[in-house]
């Protein structure tokens, strides 16, 4: 070979080299620009998907503080326009009241003023209108704030004589809520009746607090001062109950009280899934009844599940295989270089044209969410609230007016509260049809049989519970289809015959077998079908009353407990509404249900 021969045979070699080199280059460096560039992409929906869902969650818990605070604002209304008020009454104006209604609530409490000089005469006073064994403890040298009546929602007893003076953040949440005549939030706490609970149990607490003014002309006291409707609330379980919905398995939430200088961790919800540590936290000011709470919210590995995450090491991927195919390529035909480099740029061009239809596809998905949120919203506080003051209004006219009114009149009030009753159970049964799907279970042993006799105990008619098993599940859905199944067989019983309601349970192959069994209308075969879907009402029902939605209910409820539901003919006439309910679909527990 001669020297001009190796010589261009040594030049093209380093070319070959040369262009070798430069295509590894080149790709090196596009697959490092793509990565980087879908990471900035990623992190920037990351971020915009942590400011939507903390804006869910803010309004979330300010819907939720707002139902509290317009509930207790609408039972301050109550106390205030009685004209003397007494321990029956205050159990009937507070008998709708519970945790089922106010989750994290612990009891609800009337408190009223006495300087130390008018204790005893206090005392005597509340005994005289029914609390006949109520004590007063004081506390310090006064002036003292004394709890006269009271309704407790949970397991941690009452508190009647109980002197709130001892709490500073009570008397400041009081005299801001007196001053201002509005319903106002304690700063953080531990409440005074929780003192004697394991430390297991104690929660960082706040109270609702609402001023009672006297409203009724038949008051000797009219428009003056009464005292406090005091609401206590544990943290966690509010922020839990607030929450669980629009956080979901995405994001974790952290309520935080910083009005007394550095910022109190008062609640946490903090959901299975890992933390996202590539992503800061949000932070946001919620106002909250006369005050403020700091919301900071952590994404977690959720929240953008279902979507295309990672695109940057699937971009390293793709690129490096991309350019070692450029460099094999370049190395055995150079002229197909840029045959490559237009498919790796049509490549790149599609994978953006994917990302931006992604993109597109999720803001869409996240206007329907908000969508759903404002439509919940309108529902719990635009309906339930001014429908609570039209029944209080009412009731308040049935009871101090209705025997100056003549009978046209008692008649069309008859007409009104019968309407506000339909309306409210319109509402309830149709946010319960919306939450029987979404809101969190509890996976609990469930006494059936003990559910089932509270029940029948509260129902009019002929109601036989027979045997029941203890099964696992959500103790508060197990009772709604009781409650809904025992009521229908009751309600669709013609009115010249006597209900007869059977309740009873047999194993068999997907669990437990439970009938409701009646005497009723029945139900023809041809409907069965269909009794199950929401607005729905079968022929022969058109004199009942009803909204369509109980059996719904039933149905997805009992779907969430991984069960069947279904209706057969009752051999004594009516009909047999039948559920299944397997040993331990839900949590996975060995041990079987034993019958009661």
């Amino acid at each position: 070979m001669t020297p001009d021969a190796r010589r261009t045979r040594w030049v093209g070699a380093r070319r070959s080299v040369l262009a070798l080199v430069l295509v590894a280059l080149t790709g090196l460096a596009g697959t490092t620009l793509a990565a980087l560039t879908l990471h900035r992409v990623e992190q920037d929906r990351l971020a915009r998907a942590l400011t939507q869902r903390t804006a869910m969650v803010a309004q979330a818990i300010t819907t939720e503080v707002n139902r509290y605070a317009n509930s207790l604002t609408d039972l301050a209304a109550a106390v205030g326009a009685q004209s003397r008020l007494e321990t029956g009454e205050f159990t009937a104006i507070t008998a709708a009241v519970d945790r089922a209604r106010l989750p994290g609530a612990t009891g609800l409490v009337f408190v009223v003023p006495a300087p130390t000089a008018r204790i005893a005469g206090l005392q005597r006073e509340w005994r005289e209108r029914g609390s006949t064994s109520l004590e007063l403890h004081p506390t310090g040298t006064g002036p003292h704030r004394f709890v006269v009546l009271n309704k407790t929602l949970d397991d941690t007893g009452s508190a009647p004589g109980l002197d709130m003076s001892a709490s500073v953040e009570a008397v400041e949440a009081m005299d801001l809520a007196e001053r201002n005549r509005r319903v106002t939030v304690s700063r953080t706490y531990r409440l005074l009746k929780d003192a004697g609970l394991p430390a297991d149990r104690r929660q960082l607490s706040f109270v609702f607090v609402a001023p009672v003014f006297s409203t009724s002309p038949a008051a000797t006291d009219l428009g003056r001062f009464r005292g406090w409707l005091v609401l206590g609330t544990r943290g966690g379980d509010f922020l839990r109950e607030a929450v669980a919905t629009a956080a979901g398995e995405a994001v974790a939430v952290t309520l935080l009280d910083t009005v007394s200088g550095d910022p109190i961790p008062m609640a946490t919800w903090r959901p299975p899934a890992a933390l996202d540590t590539d992503l800061g936290a949000a932070e946001t000011t919620v106002v909250v009844a006369q005050r403020f709470w700091d919301l900071r919210v952590h994404a977690t590995e959720e929240l953008l599940a279902g979507t295309d995450r990672g695109l940057d090491r699937v971009a390293w991927l793709i690129g490096g295989v991309l350019t070692v195919l450029l460099v094999a390529l370049t190395a055995t035909v150079t002229t197909s270089r840029n045959r490559a480099l237009r498919r790796v740029d049509e490549a790149t061009a599609a994978l953006r044209h994917d990302i931006e239809r992604r993109e597109e596809v999720e803001h869409r998905l996240r206007q329907r969410e908000t969508e759903l949120v404002g439509f919940a919203g309108v529902v719990a506080h635009d309906l339930r609230s001014p429908l609570a003051r039209i029944m209080g209004y009412a009731d308040f006219l049935h009871e101090e007016a209705y025997e100056r009114l003549d009978s046209t009149q008692r008649d069309f009030l008859a007409r009104l509260r019968t309407g506000a009753d339909q309306m409210r159970v319109l509402i309830d049964d149709l946010l319960d049809y919306a939450t029987a799907e979404n809101r969190p279970m509890a996976h609990v042993p469930v006494d059936l049989r003990r559910l089932a006799e509270d029940i029948a105990r509260d129902r009019a008619g002929k109601v036989e519970v027979g045997h029941l098993p203890t099964v696992y599940g959500d103790p508060t859905l197990l009772r709604q289809v009781f409650d809904n199944l025992i009521g229908n067989a009751i309600k669709y019983t013609p009115p010249d015959r006597e209900p007869r309601v059977r309740v009873g349970c047999r194993p068999d192959d997907d669990g437990w077998r439970c009938e409701v069994a009646d005497n009723g209308i029945g139900i023809p075969e041809q409907d069965r079908a269909a009794v199950f879907d929401a607005f729905t009402r079968v022929g022969g029902s058109e004199n009942f009353p009803g909204t369509g939605l109980g059996l719904a209910i039933v149905h997805r409820i009992v779907e969430r407990h991984h069960g069947h539901v279904g209706i057969e003919d009752n051999p004594g006439g009516g009909s047999v509404f039948w559920f299944t309910v397997p040993v331990a679909s839900i949590t996975g527990a060995e041990k079987s249900p034993t019958l009661r």
